[in-house]
């Protein structure tokens, strides 16, 4: 079973989070221990705080090391735990990544707030530090539950239908294809004839071309790092040759 760990300032957001849906459930099957600590609970002093004004001047608080050290230690870190911090430095998260993280024990992750973190976090305590994306937000609690999420749902048995995760965008370095479902005519629009053959040789072939097509047009980065198969560059081929046709 695998464990998370997760500190915070504000448990209650994950707990939320963590109720729901896929992980809620995985939860409930013993796939997932998921616990919220409380960084305030680890803090010293009468008002329990757990921030601080930077060394050097600047605006805003900083979260001391004191709490977040004490916070670790609690959940009894062994030399194979994870120890995630989340905040903009770190590297981009992925689903690589995911299936990387979905393989450990244990995992503990921190959630950065107000102006960041102490230094001494990331350069002492964190194995990893990781950033869900180049934009800002208040506090590490939403990342973290965007990394339980993909994480869990990995997790042998949290989903019913297992094949459908080598379906997913990103599974194989391409996005997914689309999907259509009833009825088949909606204010004019058709569902794609293909779909509606029973021909399941087409069907596979129409949504391999869909992806192909899909990433090179709106995720080139992608697209440019995906390893395509010789049946790959021939429906690249084909599509081409439409492109030009038209």
């Amino acid at each position: 079973m695998l464990r998370i760990d997760v500190i915070t300032l504000f448990p209650e957001v994950i707990e939320a989070g963590v109720s729901y849906s896929i992980v809620g459930r995985a939860r409930e099957w013993g796939l997932v221990q998921i616990r919220a600590l409380q960084l305030r609970d680890f803090a010293e002093g009468k008002h329990k705080k757990t921030d601080d004004e930077p060394y050097g001047g600047g605006a805003g608080l900083v979260l001391k090391p004191e709490p977040i050290f004490k916070a670790v230690e609690a959940c009894q870190p062994t030399p194979d735990t994870r120890i995630i911090l989340l905040e903009p430095q770190g590297r981009l998260y992925t689903q690589s990544l995911a299936h990387e993280l979905a393989e450990q024990a244990h995992l503990i992750l921190i959630c950065g707030h107000y102006e960041g973190v102490d230094a001494r976090v990331r350069e002492h305590l964190a194995t990893d530090v990781i950033s869900i994306g180049d934009y800002v937000l208040t506090g590490g609690e939403l990342p973290a539950l965007i990394l339980i999420d993909s994480v869990v749902r990995l997790l042998p048995g949290a989903i019913h239908s297992p094949e459908s995760l080598g379906q997913d965008s990103y599974a194989d370095g391409l996005l997914g294809y689309p999907q259509y479902t009833r009825p088949e005519l909606f204010r004019g629009l058709r569902v794609p004839s293909v779909l509606l053959s029973g021909n399941h040789g087409a069907i596979a072939r129409w949504r391999r071309l869909q992806q192909l097509r899909l990433t090179r047009t709106l995720r080139p980065d992608l697209f440019a790092k995906a390893c395509l198969t010789q049946e790959d560059v021939a429906l690249l081929r084909e599509l081409n040759a439409d492109t030009t046709e038209r």
